[in-house]
């Protein structure tokens, strides 16, 4: 999209592809800064949504009777759906309108959010969630597609990029907190409601100010494709969850990792054969696009599922109430929001080398600090683990998002910020999915051998926190060995091969 003048207000339509142009001047830079405000409060919608309902996951326990995998479930059945459906919504806003698909997923969202805060039982809130996700994934990587479209100046567009990918930090400081005070106060439901004034609020702005656009060239449905990525994801899932209650060798089980391997292998062959595959298997030859898939799931597994087993740690362990383990978060939520602008400092003046290989020694020290955990841990040592682990988990997003995107051809938008969008999504629901199922297995074994349930669960978070540390260290390596010259290099080549 670039700048050009109306003929009587700050932008013009272009009816033949349906494509409003904000102009230039002081009134084209207002409407650029408010749409960039409605992008990133979406953007803050999502992830406020998912720290927010970590601290309340205890108290849904509680009141609807629900089990361990239940929990996992609630968390999950939302991700589920964003990460299977992020690159399909991504390249429909690309073909049918962004503002179009934008607006839509924000009325899902903030429906589903209202039904979710009804729901009278666990597998209503569940089902619910997925409606929910269904309007999530088409925020977070249409808003990015509509800030790089908006900002067609290079230097405001890497600002407005490291602005929205800033509000990550302030949505996850934002979440335990909030969470905790509504809790605490209203219960868990209002965890849902606070979304949907926001919700509405962003819904009217959008409408107003968002301009319309559309790629050059959009890409189709890959409807077998779509399918299969569902098939893969779901029956992982299912199978990982329940692999500790139903057992890891029950038929059930099997078959679900069976039909996980099958459709990621026919996904694969499919994809390879289709003129405009859901996901373009030859941009991986791109390390740098590679590099950044891989560590954002890595990165966002830790993430995850270290929310997922902290807040139950701090209210079933310590005996903390919803509030005070919010605040008992407060130095690794605030870690993060510090470490994001940092990182994108470092980006701008060294290069993602700097901040990619930083995140990942810090995460990997900070849950290695965690290994010894206990009911008798003092609080001053894990409020420095937090510490440590969240300028780890604040320093990662922004590379993550430049040399991701920068691995793709700019015209792709919505596909672009798609796949990078939907590997962060991967990453949330198997750390919730794997990392759960470590401590489903831990607490089940100790309290078979005699050790009582705040024992067992401080004990059986030892080897989730390894299989962190592990994920720590792999994003060094991977940070160090994708941001080469040479892997500049080829990432160009790859691009221009568009």
């Amino acid at each position: 999209m670039t700048a050009g003048p109306g003929a009587g207000g700050d932008a013009v339509a272009a009816p033949a592809r349906g494509t409003v142009v904000i102009a230039g001047g002081p009134a084209g830079r207002r409407q650029r800064l408010i749409v960039l405000l409605i992008c990133s409060s979406s953007l803050f919608l999502v992830y406020l949504d998912s720290t927010i309902l970590n601290v309340a996951l205890p108290t849904i326990q509680r009141e609807l009777h629900a089990g361990l995998s239940a929990l996992q479930w609630v968390a999950d059945a939302y991700l589920l759906v964003v990460a299977s459906l992020l690159m399909l919504t991504g390249s429909m806003a690309d073909r049918i309108g962004r503002k179009r698909v934008f607006m839509t997923g924000l009325a899902g969202f903030t429906l589903g959010s209202l039904l979710c805060s009804l729901a009278p039982d666990t597998g209503a809130l569940i089902a619910l969630r997925m409606l929910q996700g269904i309007g999530g994934s088409m925020l977070t990587p249409i808003s990015l597609s509509i800030v790089r479209q908006v900002f067609t100046d290079e230097r405001e567009r890497a600002q407005a990029l490291g602005i929205w990918s800033g509000i990550f930090g302030v949505a996850t400081a934002s979440g335990p907190i909030a969470g905790g005070i509504l809790v605490a106060t209203l219960g868990w439901r209002s965890v849902f409601w606070l979304n949907v004034p926001i919700g509405i609020a962003v819904l009217a702005a959008a409408r107003r100010y968002v301009p319309e656009s559309r790629a050059p060239r959009p890409r189709r449905a890959d409807m077998p494709g779509q399918l299969l990525m569902i098939a893969f994801l779901a029956s992982l899932t299912y199978a990982i969850i329940e692999g500790p209650v139903a057992g890891w060798a029950s038929p059930l089980v099997a078959c679900l990792f069976a039909v996980s391997a099958a459709a990621a292998g026919v996904f694969t062959a499919v994809e390879r054969r289709r003129a405009e595959p859901l996901l373009e298997l030859r941009f991986f030859r791109s390390p740098p696009f590679t590099g950044a898939s891989v560590i954002a799931v890595l990165a966002f597994t830790v993430l995850a599922g270290f929310l997922f087993i902290i807040t139950l740690y701090l209210q079933q362990v310590r005996g903390l109430s919803p509030l005070r383990a919010g605040l008992s978060l407060l130095p690794m939520t605030l870690a993060m929001a510090a470490a994001a602008p940092v990182a994108g400092h470092l980006m701008g003046r060294r290069g993602p080398r700097v901040p990619l290989v930083a995140s990942g020694v810090l995460v990997a020290a900070g849950c290695a600090a965690l290994l010894g955990l206990s009911p008798a841990t003092p609080y001053w040592w894990l409020a420095g683990s937090l510490v440590v682990l969240g300028a780890g988990l604040g320093l990662v997003n922004p590379p993550i998002t430049g040399t991701g995107i920068a691995g793709m051809p700019p015209a792709q938008a919505g596909v672009a910020s798609a796949v990078i969008s939907s590997t962060r999504q991967v990453g949330n629901v198997l750390g919730v999915a794997v990392m759960g199922a470590m401590l489903t297995e831990g607490i089940s074994s100790r309290v078979a051998a005699g050790a009582s349930r705040p024992q067992a669960l401080a004990a059986a978070t030892h080897v989730p926190w390894l299989l962190a540390v592990s994920c720590g260290l792999l994003v060094a390596v991977v940070g160090l060995l994708t941001t080469s010259a040479r892997a500049r290099q080829v990432a160009r080549a790859v691009a221009a091969g568009e």
